[in-house]
């Protein structure tokens, strides 16, 4: 049984920075694609980012993150990251991770991230 429990939300300022995080559990993390995916309140969900098994890393084109998130994984701690900065109210969302092994993909309950003064 696999389970990702995300953590690293909370409430900042504008131009701030956070590290969310995903650790699984169970599953074979190695071979396992690692995505970020984000929802507003009243949004469909939108994917951010992904970081491949091999480390390869894709973002989305949306100028919106571009150049302020950055994916990571850590494999011994079964662990992916993204590291937020310069962080905007319009930013402020559920984040999720989701785990990709072959056919099946597995969901974190989400982490809130609001950015506020």
């Amino acid at each position: 049984q696999v389970q990702l429990a995300e953590s690293g939300g909370g409430l900042v300022q504008p131009g701030a920075s956070l590290r969310l995080s995903c650790t699984a559990s169970g599953g074979t993390f190695r071979v396992a694609d690692m995505d970020w995916y984000r929802q507003a309140p009243g949004k469909e969900r939108k994917w951010i980012a992904r970081i491949t098994a091999g480390g390869s890393e894709y973002y989305t084109d949306s100028d919106s993150v571009k150049g302020r998130f950055t994916i990571s994984r850590d494999s011994a701690k079964r662990t992916s990251f993204l590291q937020m900065s310069n962080l905007r109210p319009e930013d402020s969302a559920v984040y999720y991770c989701n785990m990709n092994i072959g056919q099946r993909e597995y969901w974190g309950q989400g982490t809130q991230v609001t950015v506020s003064s």
